[in-house]
């Protein structure tokens, strides 16, 4: 994926803790979730599984996305990320990130894209 303004979801689980963000290249991004090579709430509560993203044309309008997504109920997130990934499943593996060990939140060995 090139470079391109996108807002994004991560979930601790199905129906989880929710974390919403914005930013420039979604790839590394993921990446620096899953390392948690920032602190913050993603990597004090393991928030790692990628469940929805969508991407625009500039910064701008990504930032203003997830500004009105922060303020959305819990319950209107979760219509959101059903619509796009009805099974929670997590979108960071079709970027070429392993899949996370169940329950710890942690990748497995050689987790970053190939």
């Amino acid at each position: 994926m090139e470079r391109q303004p996108c807002v994004y979801i991560l979930a601790r689980s199905s129906h989880g803790t929710l974390y919403t963000g914005v930013t420039s290249n979604l790839v590394q991004r993921i990446y620096q979730h899953r390392e948690g090579t920032f602190d913050g709430f993603t990597k004090d509560y393991a928030i790692k599984r990628l469940v929805w993203f969508e991407q625009h044309a500039t910064m701008d309008a990504a930032i203003l996305r997830e500004k009105r997504i922060k303020r959305w109920l819990r319950a209107w997130k979760y219509e959101l990320v059903g619509a796009m990934n009805p099974t929670w499943r997590d979108l960071a593996e079709d970027f070429g990130f392993a899949p996370l060990v169940p329950g710890r939140g942690k990748a497995d060995p050689g987790s970053s894209p190939g």
